[in-house]
């Protein structure tokens, strides 16, 4: 007997995917973090910095798949023929060691979920776990994903549906506290109205203070707009369009697919800012909110144990969805750069996603045995996002103005223009982060 085809919305939500992937990478603990100290920090008045970020991330996203679609090649592949093999080298080392750096940020959210549900929180007296089973359970948790990696021989659907599940996960997690929080819906649509925050009296770039330390008010916002308008996720975005199947006559399916996934990235965003601004704001201080685990830690006083929980089921998904994404962004575009292969399933691209997650791990379990953070591999991070994000995004729009990719493929005036002006923001914040490192080595 055949089985009967699916109807109406399940069909509809099947033909959804490679946007989904990459908004379960993008909204990871930094995300988290980071909209809970604006919403703490600023209430209701920054969302409309949420908004512009998802807006521009929907057009860059949108314009990569199409270029996924309307390329004869890999956008690597393509770059290396039109500009030559060391320019897609180049993209490729930068992001891969980006990834790797912010890698270890991945495995010490893991550090901190798994001490916070092992940790009592009904006795004072008894203590956490000890620094040994944290480490074997990272080293168990990143063995079992190398174990999948290798194991399955096509990774794409299995992780759409897994990225499917952790968002729905997250949206329960964050949508119930944001329910029991009770916002109010005129400060919401205000908090939507673009205003200028009093923090830029102060001036765009980082300064230094009379006692010589480095003082940036806007970092928050621009982490904001960082973790929402992830160009490293929608260049990744090309490659997942060509994993699913998707041919120029799916233009349609992937403009939807765009919409959908990256207003699902911005309302979970959004939702965790809000619940922020409504029991947080003016109540403590946003520098109290060091780690995700604090955001859930500052909200079960006022919700209960319950929908701390799954606020904290929220946070566990999103600590494990971007945690094999994003290395694999890494190593397969690294992969792709240097003509190694281009699909998630090739050996090389397999190969050096494991070296970013290797590389994470040990950072993150030098830094458990010390008890500190890693600072370092964070700056250097940063510093090579300065290089690595203007030019993922500079590459897109060369691409997409060629003549012959815009003979195959339309793109509308509308998105060329979101992601000119998406170009023109990752430069700036390029810049502004440039200049907050030379302070912070040069002092």
């Amino acid at each position: 007997m055949k089985s009967t085809p699916p109807h109406g919305f399940l069909r509809w939500f099947r033909t959804l995917g490679p946007a989904i992937i990459v908004a379960s990478v993008v909204l990871g603990p930094g995300s988290i973090l980071t909209a809970s100290k604006v919403g703490c920090q600023y209430g209701y008045s920054m969302l409309w910095v949420l908004l512009a970020a998802a807006v521009l991330m929907i057009g860059m996203t949108a314009l990569a798949a199409r270029l996924g679609v309307g390329t004869e090649k890999t956008l690597c592949s393509e770059l290396s023929d039109r500009i030559g093999r060391p320019f897609a080298a180049l993209v490729g080392i930068v992001l891969f060691l980006v990834v790797a750096s912010f890698q270890s940020s991945n495995n010490m959210a893991v550090v901190t979920s798994i001490e916070s549900v092992l940790a009592s929180d009904t006795a004072a007296e008894v203590q956490g776990p000890s620094k040994t089973t944290l480490i074997t359970l990272l080293v168990i948790f990143n063995g079992l994903i190398i174990a999948t990696l290798f194991g399955l021989k096509n990774l794409y659907k299995p992780l759409e549906l897994l990225m499917k599940l952790l968002l729905g996960f997250m949206i329960v997690g964050f949508g119930a506290n944001l329910f029991l929080a009770g916002p109010s819906l005129r400060e919401i649509f205000s908090g939507l109205l673009p205003r200028i925050s009093a923090d830029l009296a102060g001036g765009f770039w980082p300064m230094r203070n009379a006692t010589g330390q480095v003082v940036d008010p806007l970092w928050a916002i621009q982490g904001l707009v960082a973790t929402t308008f992830s160009v490293a996720g929608a260049f990744y975005q090309s490659y997942l369009v060509r994993e699913k199947g998707w041919t120029t006559t799916q233009l349609k399916q992937g403009m939807v697919d765009s919409i959908v996934g990256i207003s699902v990235l911005g309302g979970c965003s959004s939702m965790i800012m809000i619940t922020s601004a409504a029991m947080l704001h003016g109540k403590i201080s946003p520098d109290e909110l060091r780690s995700a685990a604090d955001v859930a830690g500052q909200l079960e006083p006022l919700f209960g144990p319950a929908a701390t929980t799954l606020f904290s089921c929220g946070i566990f998904a999103a600590c494990f969805s971007p945690f094999l994404i994003n290395a694999m962004i890494g190593g397969l575009l690294l992969s792709d750069g240097l003509g190694l292969g281009s699909s998630m399933d090739a050996p090389w691209p397999k190969r050096l996603t494991v070296v970013a997650m290797l590389f994470g791990m040990s950072v993150a379990i030098w830094a458990t045995i010390v008890g500190e953070n890693p600072v370092g591999v964070i700056i250097f991070a940063q510093a090579l996002t300065v290089l690595g994000v203007p030019l993922l995004a500079l590459s897109l729009l060369y691409l997409a103005t060629r003549r012959d990719v815009r003979d195959r493929v339309p793109f509308p005036a509308w998105m060329i223009s979101l992601c000119s002006i998406g170009c023109v923001v990752t430069i700036a914040l390029a810049a502004r982060t440039a200049w907050k490192i030379w302070l912070q080595v040069s002092g």
